[in-house]
């Protein structure tokens, strides 16, 4: 799988061209580097103008993501497409690792660790709740305060 990542020369160089033209070169690099384009870009090839500034963005992080090598991002982008629930996502990302080699063990751990996340942030999101909750005269009310979360040892307000 041959990886391209727009360089600024190259975005100036699309920016320029028709927008049809524009859009045609951007979902051939698009499936140089996943193997195949996604739905929702799929979806936006007709909008020029939604569909553009999406893949600059999505090309300027991947563009400056060099610490991570491309493995860890694909994990990375399986174990939050399972904790989202995007099946769509899901599936692309799992044929992409597929595509990739990536050992299906690597790929399970992933999604364990995304689980794992997940499952946290539930209980966090309502432990924090369950604390901040205060009962005046039959009405439920949240005062803002301060509270560190036990799971993330996180502190932050809470209204």
């Amino acid at each position: 799988m041959r990886v391209t990542v727009l360089e600024l020369e190259d975005i100036d160089r699309i920016l320029k061209k028709d927008p049809k033209e524009a859009v045609d070169e951007l979902l051939d690099q698009v499936e140089d580097y996943y193997g195949e384009v996604p739905y929702i870009l799929q979806f936006m090839k007709d909008m020029p103008d939604v569909l553009i500034p999406k893949v600059m963005y999505d090309n300027s992080i991947m563009r400056e993501i060099k610490r991570l090598d491309r493995k860890t991002i694909e994990l990375i982008s399986i174990g939050v497409s399972a904790a989202l629930r995007c099946t769509h996502c899901l599936d692309m990302h799992l044929r992409v690792a597929e595509r990739m080699d990536i050992p299906r063990d690597e790929i399970f751990d992933a999604i364990l660790i995304a689980g794992t996340l997940s499952n946290a942030s539930v209980l966090a999101y309502g432990t924090r709740a369950m604390d901040a909750e205060k009962v005046d005269k039959g009405y439920q009310t949240r005062d803002k305060e301060s509270h560190t979360c036990d799971v993330c040892n996180i502190t932050g307000e809470i209204d």
